[in-house]
């Protein structure tokens, strides 16, 4: 898929995910994110993800549903996806809905990095 809107890094086996968009509200926009990040654990066996918001100022709703079916298949597969760098009010949207329970949140990808045992200097 050339047309991505995900940068995809990997250290030490922990996929990190940076969104490119700064907004990510259109229905199609979200699918084609949906995809990639599904075939990250259902087709390139990715267990451990971490989801780097530091450039997403807007997230539409439809989109954690996406991130929810994330969670459920990196569950199933037994691996874990965590986020970092929300933006305040992205984090309000995720306390509102109760995903604040659900995923583990970080100020940065080196703190995420860090859970999953890799230190990045």
């Amino acid at each position: 898929m050339a047309d991505t809107r995900l940068l995809i890094t990997d250290y030490a086996g922990v996929t990190v995910v940076t969104f490119q968009d700064n907004s990510i509200l259109d229905a199609r926009q979200i699918d084609q994110i949906g995809q990639e990040l599904y075939e990250l654990v259902d087709k390139k066996d990715k267990k451990k993800m971490i989801l780097d918001f530091s450039s997403v100022r807007f997230l539409g709703s439809q989109s954690l549903g996406v991130l929810i079916n994330l969670h459920k298949k990196a569950t199933s597969a037994k691996g874990e996806v965590v986020l970092c760098a929300l933006r305040k009010d992205l984090m309000k949207v995720f306390k509102i809905t109760s995903l604040d329970k659900v995923f583990k949140f970080f100020k940065d990808d080196a703190g995420a990095l860090k859970h999953f045992g890799v230190h990045v200097t």
